[in-house]
């Protein structure tokens, strides 16, 4: 604007470059035109067919899980269940008699019994609930212990991932038809 004009420079003769083997043979895309090609609108332009799609794709991934579940597919399950050593925590829990399984069917029983206003059903109702909670919690703890040392011994020293102790005692407080992913084992089987 306040100065010379500078003369327009001559363009460059364009040389023409042999092909190298294992060399690139073009040019570097500018950065710019890069991000262009990789650009996608945040907001589609269709958004009742995309709110369709994302429907869909999360449908058929809670059904994939869903099928998990039932059949112990380790590919689908939810991370929660992942792994060898979540298997076999549930494998453990599964093959034996757990107290607390029993736990939902005797509170029904104490449901009833607590409808008779006599002393003797009171007194029963104390003895079955609280009798039932405190074998219930001395059985999981004693699980717990035999399963951890297990765990120890076949994957070794720090492989019992975090919250796998309340993992293996809710299970364990579940009846075993309910127990989701579905028990592998039969009961007495020992785990693998």
């Amino acid at each position: 604007m306040f100065g010379r004009k500078k003369a327009a420079e001559p363009a460059a003769p364009e040389t023409t470059v042999a092909e190298r083997p294992g060399a690139k043979n073009r040019p570097t895309p500018r950065r710019r035109d890069q991000e262009a090609a990789r650009k996608k609108p945040l907001v589609p332009a269709d958004r009742k067919a995309a709110a369709n799609d994302a429907r869909l794709k999360a449908r058929e991934a809670r059904a994939r899980q869903r099928a998990a579940m039932m059949t112990g597919d380790e590919a689908h399950l939810p991370a929660r269940d992942k792994g060898p050593v979540k298997r076999f925590i549930r494998d453990s829990v599964d093959a034996r008699w757990n107290v607390g399984e029993f736990m939902l069917p005797v509170m029904v029983l104490v449901l009833a019994l607590s409808f008779v206003r006599q002393s003797w059903a009171l007194l029963m109702v104390f003895i079955l609930v609280y009798g039932l909670i405190v074998v219930a919690v001395v059985d999981a703890a004693l699980m717990w212990r035999r399963t951890r040392k297990k765990i120890i011994a076949k994957f070794g020293e720090g492989s019992v991932p975090a919250g796998s102790t309340m993992y293996a005692v809710m299970r364990a407080f579940q009846m075993r038809r309910s127990r989701l992913p579905r028990p592998q084992v039969a009961r007495g089987e020992k785990p693998q």
